[in-house]
């Protein structure tokens, strides 16, 4: 019999009531959000490709060492869009006895490789604007102003970035991917450099060549900061990071109507991809049979299970209340701070 429909012995395991893993909800959905989310990064992949191929060419070959550097940019994505490829793939395999919750964890590694690449990325740029202002001081380089047909090239690809960011982060958020998530706001930060490749080209034909590395610089930091962002959230589903208030305060709403269920104690998520897994931590009437704590237990799994999306295993432990006992740490005290309140302070 598969694991999904086993139930463990309340009674082998003391005050816990355990579920195996929920079958993902409609394999045929699951199906449907890796082939979007794929798809999303290989028309990404693709759309840098040409991109980087354009801008490098017409960037040598119409003296603009704003849209040269764009391009060098471009290609970068497309060296760890193919990295991100690869993880993409392998999270989508199903779930087995050495993975049970599934390979979807590889999609935060995947946003991991395109925080470490944008970081990289804004540093770069950083470094390569301050090198273009020294070089302008110094009487270095060609600063006579880039070919038209640059400006064209630079416009072209904000064009196409913005139709791609929109995109990307809609099916990001809709699949709940964050590797997806990540290349759309990459996309977002070559809209920046896009538009900063475009400033400088136009002012360096009117005369005025130091805009070019000054908007470059500027860029860089707001690339910079996105990398941060995207590296700092998707570290923190690999370090199974605490729930934050609002999925705290939504499974606190739900679980404190059950009947008999006298506080929370405590409540941690795990994120597996979009899948989350909850442990909660109950208490319950100490003079109460095993049986109906376990009632009450069952009640509050079923409750998260059907109300929260995502949602793909639930562990519940139940502590007695009983004031005229000594505190251990499987017993309640009376009275305490229920998670809610903690979470208004």
């Amino acid at each position: 019999m598969p694991k999904e429909h086993l139930a463990q012995n309340p009674e082998k395991n003391g005050n816990r009531k355990t579920t195996y893993l929920k079958p993902i909800i409609n394999p045929m959905i699951h199906k449907l959000r890796n082939r979007k989310s794929i798809l999303a990064v290989y028309i990404g992949l693709a759309a840098n490709f040409f991109l980087a191929a354009l801008k490098t060419s017409i960037g040598i070959l119409g003296h603009s060492p704003a849209l040269l550097a764009d391009g060098i940019n471009s290609t970068s994505d497309v060296a760890y869009g193919i990295v991100v490829s690869v993880f993409m793939r392998l999270s989508g395999k199903p779930p087995d006895e050495d993975h049970p919750y599934g390979h979807s964890q590889m999609e935060s590694i995947a946003a991991v490789v395109v925080g470490a690449f944008i970081i990289t990325t804004a540093i770069a740029i950083f470094w390569n604007s301050v090198n273009n202002v020294y070089n302008l001081y110094a009487g270095k380089g060609d600063f006579s102003g880039a070919a038209l047909i640059a400006l064209w090239v630079a416009l072209f690809t904000v064009a196409v970035k913005i139709q791609l960011t929109i995109w990307t982060l809609k099916i990001g958020r809709q699949t709940r991917n964050t590797a997806v998530l990540a290349l759309g706001f990459d996309h977002r930060n070559d809209v920046f450099s896009a538009l900063a490749a475009t400033i400088g080209i136009s002012f360096g034909r009117l005369g005025y060549p130091w805009v070019d590395p000054l908007a470059g610089a500027i860029v860089s930091l707001i690339i910079l900061h996105t990398g941060i962002v995207i590296l700092r959230e998707s570290t923190s589903d690999l370090m199974d990071t605490i729930p934050g208030k609002n999925l705290a305060k939504q499974i606190t709403g739900l679980v404190t109507p059950i009947q008999g269920v006298r506080e929370i104690g405590e409540i941690h998520a795990h994120r597996f991809g979009p899948y989350l897994v909850a442990n909660v931590t109950i208490c319950v009437d100490g003079y109460l049979s095993v049986a109906k704590g376990d009632k009450i237990a069952t009640q509050v799994e079923n409750t998260l299970m059907a109300n929260i999306e995502f949602m793909r295993k639930v562990h519940v432990h139940y502590h007695p209340v009983n004031p005229n006992a000594f505190q251990t740490r499987d017993s309640c005290s009376l009275p305490s701070e229920t998670l809610l309140e903690k979470n208004k302070n």
